[in-house]
């Protein structure tokens, strides 16, 4: 699961990580009112106007403005709430801006400069560790450092069981060439931000820039996080924090529904009972000359209530010319599904206006078989995973 930039600092500070402050704002209005208050409580008065969107590269796309007046942080949150903002990680559309926060200025003068660094905590899944990943090119996009500059890039492995050791700690704020106060306040920072990638149940922290500021502070002044879902069950407040809007809304019709869909760019809808067939059954699809347009898997049942609900869920893709049903009963009865498949034809009637291929095996196959050709309905059966995706070819064909 995602989180908003401000979501994500608000769980790096409760962990004890020094960040850039800032009030999150809906309108102009709320964002003057937001200004004013930082300045109470930090003494700022400049700021920085960044849209909430997930997705990186805002300042590219014109969502990271500074103000140095009240009268620009109504101007430019006004102008930034509402677009469509487009960065290089987001579609030619764009994402809309439904939100902004506003932060405290942290580039100030001081006894030294300000110095950017890129750091980010995530698993090593080659060797089952945890990593920490650091540049002294903060700033940056971190794809262009690692094709451009590979030796500025360093990794700190981590295991699991020790958790991260203070000489490990010590280490990257040395490769990033601190010294002093700069270096004590690294070392925290580092110790502090894996404590919470651990504790909050992560799979990405990332930090660009990680800022040490004129009087060697240092501090968060982006946070990328995304959160495991599988252990937001311990995280009550954490699965309080998604944001709807920001997802996909068929993927999130398809989650309230109890169905595992991940929305793709083919033409050939897929449903299918567990994850290891569904998987299978995109590989024929792409060999057999087409391309899955999702991964939608139904689970343990297939009633009528449920492939019908698939089959609505799928169809919303215009791109979508066919449906391959391909479901093994193991556990689920063959004849049942095939039951269910019909049912849902017979119930949505003229809503499904592309060609099904329906192949069933396991138990009872044979029946579900004959229940399908028998049936009248315009659906096409296979029992073999071959045949079925030559039928996909021959449909796209026509």
């Amino acid at each position: 699961m995602n989180l908003h930039e401000y979501q994500g600092k608000e769980i790096l500070s409760s962990f004890g990580v020094r960040i850039q402050r800032g009030i999150v704002a809906g309108s102009h209005k709320e964002a003057v009112d937001a200004a004013k208050q930082l300045t109470v409580e930090t003494g700022t008065s400049w700021y920085v106007v960044k849209a909430q969107v997930h997705a990186g590269g805002r300042g590219k796309g014109g969502g990271v403005k500074l103000a140095k007046n009240l009268a620009e942080v109504e101007s430019i949150s006004n102008d930034i709430i509402g677009m469509m903002l487009v960065t290089p990680q987001t579609s030619a559309e764009g994402k809309k801006v439904n939100q902004v926060l506003i932060c405290e200025d942290v580039y100030y003068p001081g006894d030294s400069e300000p110095e950017e660094y890129y750091m980010s905590v995530l698993l090593n899944r080659n060797t089952g560790k945890n990593m920490i990943m650091y540049s002294t090119e903060g700033g940056m996009d971190i794809e262009t450092v690692a094709e451009e500059t590979p030796h500025l890039i360093f990794t700190e492995e981590i295991d699991p069981l020790l958790g991260i050791m203070p000489f490990q700690a010590r280490k990257v704020a040395f490769n990033l060439g601190l010294s002093g106060t700069a270096m004590k306040e690294m070392v925290k920072f580092v110790t502090n931000l894996y404590t919470a990638y651990v504790k909050s149940d992560s799979s990405l922290f990332e930090i660009n820039p990680v800022l040490k500021t004129s009087d060697s502070k240092i501090l968060a002044v982006d946070a990328k996080v995304t959160l495991d879902e599988n252990a937001l069950y311990r995280h009550k407040d954490y699965a309080q924090m998604r944001d709807l809007r920001e997802e996909n809304p068929i993927e999130v019709e398809a989650k309230a529904a109890g169905l595992n869909y991940v929305d793709l760019d083919g033409n050939v809808g897929c449903m299918v009972n567990g994850a290891g067939l569904a998987m299978g059954t995109m590989d024929l699809i792409k060999q057999a000359g087409g391309e899955p347009a999702n991964f939608l898997d139904v689970g343990g049942t297939a009633d009528a209530k449920r492939v019908e609900t698939a089959f609505g869920i799928i169809l919303k893709d215009p791109n979508v010319k066919a449906i391959l049903v391909n479901i093994f009963g193991g556990i689920v009865r063959c004849d049942r599904v095939a039951q269910g498949v019909v049912d849902a034809y017979v119930s949505m009637g003229d809503k499904i206006t592309v060609p099904i291929i329906c192949r069933l095996q396991g138990t009872n196959a044979k029946e579900a078989k004959e229940l399908i050709d028998n049936s009248g309905m315009k659906i096409i059966s296979a029992t073999e995973f071959q045949e079925a995706a030559d039928k996909v070819q021959e449909v796209l064909a026509l």
